[in-house]
C-alpha cells in the first residue's frame, strides 16, 4: 500500500519501539529539567503595552527609573475626624516595617470621614509583592486593634501578592481537576484502565516538555504570567484528543478482524494523517498572533505552537510504539460495567448519529437554515461587545477584598487608585519653559540627571479625562517647550492596548482565514470544502462571542457558574478565542471530512458517504468534545475573570462545533452541495494526492467499532 508520512512514521515507530519510547522519555526529562533550571522571564510593563503608555514606560526603563510600587491605605470612620488616632497608629506601624518610603501624611476626604495614606514600597517594583507581607501584617494589626474604623488597602504590591497566590492555587486546581476529569471520561469511553491512561499520560508528558522549552524561549521572548495556564489548557486538551483519535481507529480496525500490524498501519495512515494536518493547521493559525503587534499574543502563539507540536509528534511517534508494545494489553484493567458499555458505545452512538442524520439529510435546506439561525441568535449579543483591559478590581469579583478596597477608595477619593502617570522627556528638564509647564501640576517628581519628570494626575472620569489630558491639557502646557509628554497608567495602558488590538485584528484574521483555506484546499483538493470550513468556523466563533458577552458583559446567567457581569470582555480575549477556535475546530473538521472523503473514495455517493463518515466519527468526536469541554470548563471555574471568560468561551464553542455544526450544519450543507463538494481547482490537480481512501481493505467491513469509535 502507498504510505503517507504519518503511516511511515507510525510503521517506523512500531518497528523501533524501544528507540521511540526511550527517546520520548529522554526528550521530556531533558526539556523539563533544563527549562526548569533556566526559569521563566516575564515581560515588563513597557513590553506588555502599546502606544504612548508603552513609550512612557520605556523612557523610565531606559533612564533607570524603575517604578516604585505605590500603595494606598484608607482609614474610614463613622464620624468626621474619627480616623485620626487609627491613622497615627497605622503610619507608625508602616514606618516600623522598614519596607516603605515616601510615607505621606493622611489626606482627608471631602466629608472628613475618610483619610488616605499613600506610600511606596522600597526597592524594585517587580519584587515588591515578595516583600509586602510585613506591610499587610501592619495594616491588618491596626484593623484588629481599632474596631471603630475600617481599613482598606490597594496597591501594586498588595494586589500582586494576592494575584500571585491566586494564580498558583488556580493552576493547581486546574491541573488536579482537569486530569481526573479527562481520565474518568476516557475510562467510561474505553472501559479499560490502560487505554484510558495512555492519552492522559502522553498529554501530560507533552505539557511537561513544553513547559521546559517555553521557559528556555522566554529568555528571548518574554512572557505574560498567565501564559503557562494557557499552554496547559491547550496542550492537555489537544494532546488527549490527538491520542484519542489515533487509539480509537486502531481499536476499531482490530475489532474489524485485522491483525495488529495492519490495524496500526491503517490507524497511522488515517487518524495519524488527520492529527498531522490538524496540528499543522493549529500551529500555523496560532502564528497569526505574531501579526498583532503585541508581545502578549506573541507569547501565547509561541506557547501554543510549542505544546501542539510536541503533542502532535508524540501522538504519531511514541503512541504507535506503545500500542505495538502493549498489543492486547491495551485492554488491561477492564472495568466490567464500563467495559460492557464500551463495547456497545460506538455502535449505539453510530445508531444515534444515524437517527439524527436521517431527517437532516432528507431535509437539508430546513436543517441548514435552522442551524444557522440558532448560531446567529447566539451570536447576536456580540454586536454590543465592549472590550477593556480588566483591572484587578474587576478580575476577582465585586465582593472580593481587592475589589471592595478599590471601590471604597475610588468613591472617597475619585481617581485615586488608578491615576494617570505623565512622563515628560526633554533635552533639558531644567529649561525655563519646561519648569514653568511643570509648575502647573501638583504632584511632580523631577529627575535632573536623566532629564525626565513624572507627574501624577487623578482621572476621576476615566477615559474621558484621559482624552482631555492627552489632547488638550498636555499640549497646551508643553507646546513650544521642546519637551515630550507621554501618559501611562492603568486607564491609559488599557486604552492604548485596545487601540493596538483594533489595528492588529484585521491582519491576524486575514492570515488565519488564508491559512485555513490553503490547508483545507491542499488537504482535500476542494475549494468548496475550504470555503465551507471557514464559514462554519466563523459561525462557531460568532456564537462563542455572543455567549461570552451575554454572560460576562451583561451578566446573564453568570451567577450559575459562580461569576458575574463586569461590563466588558477582557481586551485580549476576542482575538485569542478567534485564533484558538480556528485552529481547534480543524481537529473535528479534518477528522470528519477525511472519513467522508474516505467513504467517497470507495465509490459511495456523496449522501451515503456523509452518512457513513459522520456515523463512524460521531463517537470519537463526541468523546473528544466532552474532554475538551470538560477541560475548558475547569478554567471557567477559576478565580480570575479572564480565565473564566476564556474557559467558558472555548467550552461553548467546542460544544456547538461538535453538535450543531458537525452533526447538523456540516452534513446539511454538504448534502446541498452534492458533488460540488469535491471540485478540484485545475492547478491543484497536478499536486500529489493526499490519500483519503481506505488504506487496505480488510477481511471484514470496517464496523462502527467499540468504545468511542472512529
Amino acid at each position: 500500500m502507498g504510505r503517507n508520512l504519518a503511516a511511515r512514521i507510525g510503521v517506523w515507530s512500531a518497528h523501533h519501539r524501544k528507540t521511540a519510547i526511550l527517546g520520548w522519555l529522554l526528550f521530556v526529562v531533558l526539556a523539563a529539567g533544563i527549562g526548569g533550571a533556566s526559569g521563566m522571564v516575564e515581560m515588563t510593563n513597557a513590553e506588555n503595552g502599546a502606544g504612548d503608555s508603552a513609550r512612557a514606560e520605556q523612557i523610565l526603563s531606559d533612564a533607570g527609573l524603575s517604578h516604585r510600587s505605590g500603595e494606598l491605605v484608607m482609614v474610614s470612620s463613622a464620624e468626621p475626624d474619627g480616623w485620626r488616632t487609627a491613622a497615627r497608629e497605622l503610619t507608625a506601624a508602616l514606618g516600623k516595617t522598614g519596607e516603605v518610603t515616601g510615607l505621606a501624611a493622611p489626606v482627608a476626604s471631602e466629608n472628613g470621614k475618610d483619610a488616605l495614606i499613600t506610600f511606596e514600597m522600597k526597592g524594585d517594583a517587580a519584587t515588591a509583592s515578595d516583600r509586602v507581607q510585613p506591610v499587610l501584617d501592619a495594616v491588618e494589626g491596626v484593623q484588629k486593634e481599632r474596631t471603630d474604623v475600617t481599613v482598606h488597602q490597594f496597591g501594586d504590591a498588595s494586589a500582586g501578592k494576592w494575584l500571585g497566590d491566586l494564580l498558583s492555587d488556580d493552576f493547581k486546581k486546574a491541573e488536579f481537576t482537569a486530569v481526573p476529569l479527562a481520565l474518568g471520561i476516557l475510562l467510561v469511553a474505553f472501559g479499560a484502565v490502560v487505554a484510558a491512561l495512555l492519552p492522559v499520560g502522553l498529554a501530560l508528558t507533552a505539557c511537561l516538555a513544553a513547559f521546559g522549552l517555553l521557559s528556555l524561549a522566554s529568555h528571548q521572548l518574554h512572557l505574560f504570567q498567565t501564559t503557562y495556564s494557557v499552554m496547559f489548557l491547550m496542550g492537555f486538551a489537544v494532546g488527549v484528543d490527538y491520542c484519542l483519535f489515533y487509539l480509537r481507529r486502531e481499536r476499531d480496525e482490530r475489532a474489524a478482524g485485522r491483525d495488529a500490524e495492519t490495524a496500526l498501519r491503517i490507524a497511522a495512515a488515517t487518524s495519524g494523517r488527520s492529527v498531522l494536518v490538524s496540528g499543522l493547521t493549529v500551529m500555523v493559525a496560532m502564528a497569526g498572533m505574531f501579526l498583532s503587534g503585541l508581545l502578549l499574543f506573541k507569547g501565547f502563539a509561541l506557547a501554543t505552537i510549542i505544546v501542539v507540536f510536541i503533542a502532535m509528534m508524540g501522538s504519531v511517534t511514541v503512541l504507535p510504539a506503545l500500542l505495538s508494545w502493549l498489543g492486547d494489553r491495551i485492554d488491561a484493567g477492564r472495568v466490567p460495567l464500563l467495559n460492557r458499555r464500551g463495547k456497545r458505545g460506538t455502535k449505539q452512538s453510530g445508531r444515534i448519529a444515524g437517527k439524527l442524520l436521517r431527517p437532516v439529510l432528507s431535509k437539508p435546506k430546513f436543517f441548514a437554515a435552522a442551524a444557522v439561525v440558532v448560531l446567529l441568535v447566539l451570536a447576536a449579543p456580540a454586536l454590543g461587545m465592549k472590550t477593556e483591559e480588566l483591572g484587578l478590581e474587576k478580575q476577582f469579583g465585586s465582593n472580593s477584598q481587592l475589589a471592595v478596597a478599590y471601590r471604597s477608595i475610588s468613591e472617597a477619593f475619585p481617581g485615586g487608585p488608578a491615576p494617570a502617570q505623565v512622563v515628560v522627556e526633554a533635552d533639558d528638564i531644567e529649561a525655563p519653559g519646561v519648569r514653568k509647564a511643570l509648575d502647573g501640576f501638583d504632584k511632580v517628581a523631577v529627575h535632573r540627571a536623566q532629564n525626565v519628570a513624572e507627574i501624577e494626575i487623578p482621572l476621576p472620569h476615566g477615559e474621558s479625562d484621559l482624552t482631555e489630558l492627552r489632547e488638550e491639557r498636555l499640549p497646551a502646557a508643553f507646546d513650544g517647550t521642546g519637551a515630550r509628554a507621554y501618559v501611562t497608567g492603568e486607564v491609559a495602558g488599557s486604552t492604548d492596548f485596545n487601540d493596538q488590538l483594533k489595528r492588529g485584528i484585521l491582519p491576524v484574521f486575514l492570515f488565519i482565514t488564508a491559512v485555513t483555506f490553503l490547508v483545507m484546499l491542499f488537504c482535500f483538493r476542494s475549494y468548496v470544502i475550504a470555503v465551507t470550513a471557514i464559514l462554519l468556523n466563523l459561525l462557531s466563533v460568532g456564537a462563542a462571542y455572543g455567549v461570552m458577552v451575554a454572560v460576562f458583559q451583561h451578566g446573564w446567567g453568570a451567577s450559575l457558574i459562580g461569576s458575574e457581569g463586569v461590563g466588558a470582555i477582557e481586551s485580549w480575549m476576542p482575538l485569542f478565542v478567534l485564533v484558538v477556535l480556528f485552529g481547534l475546530s480543524m481537529d473535528y473538521h479534518v477528522f470528519v471530512v477525511s472519513r467522508i472523503r474516505e467513504a467517497r473514495g470507495r465509490g459511495l455517493s456523496t449522501p451515503a458517504a456523509i452518512d457513513e463518515g459522520i456515523r463512524r466519527t460521531a463517537g470519537a468526536v463526541t468523546g473528544a468534545a466532552v474532554i475538551m469541554v470538560a477541560v475548558f470548563s475547569v478554567f471557567g471555574t477559576l478565580s480570575m475573570q479572564d480565565m473564566q471568560q476564556m474557559g467558558v468561551g472555548l467550552a461553548v464553542a467546542v460544544l456547538l462545533d461538535a453538535t450543531i455544526v458537525r452533526m447538523v450544519l456540516l452534513p446539511s450543507v454538504m448534502a446541498l452541495l452534492g458533488e460540488r463538494n469535491w471540485r478540484t481547482p485545475r492547478g491543484l490537480s497536478r499536486l500529489p494526492a493526499l490519500d483519503h481512501s481506505e488504506p487496505e481493505p480488510g477481511p471484514a467491513a470496517d464496523p462502527v467499532g467499540t468504545g468511542l469509535g472512529g
